[in-house]
């Protein structure tokens, strides 16, 4: 009984495991900055290791992956966001497009999201 529970529990493991699909890594990341003071928006194109400004804050990607199988698909970056000019980290991590508050920037003024990777 209990080599069949063994069996069964790997079994199922390993069914889950497949499941989740394959990541790619993109080569940059569309990213989306909001001006919370007087509503502006803009977009910006960073390059994976890349920084760009963005109203201000500083914002700095790591990484960028979206599914294989959805290259359109739900996808998350790992960004830094810090002060220009005394460099406080607003934020340093995972950052997912389609749930952008599950692990948001806290900033009084300035908002930054992820839109999707592109890859060339």
């Amino acid at each position: 009984m209990r080599l069949l529970s063994a069996v069964l529990a790997c079994g199922l493991s390993i069914g889950t495991a497949s499941a989740q699909g394959a990541a790619e890594n993109g080569s940059s990341a569309v990213l989306r900055g909001l001006d919370k003071v007087n509503g502006q928006t803009q977009d910006l194109e960073i390059p994976v290791g890349g920084s760009a400004e963005i109203f201000g804050v500083i914002v700095s990607l790591r990484e960028c992956r979206y599914p294989a199988d959805n290259p359109t698909g739900d996808a998350y970056a790992y960004l830094t966001v810090r002060n220009p000019n005394d460099a406080t980290v607003y934020f340093d991590g995972w950052m997912i497009a389609s749930s952008p508050a599950l692990n948001a920037l806290d900033h009084s003024r300035y908002d930054v999201w992820v839109m999707r990777c592109t890859s060339t």
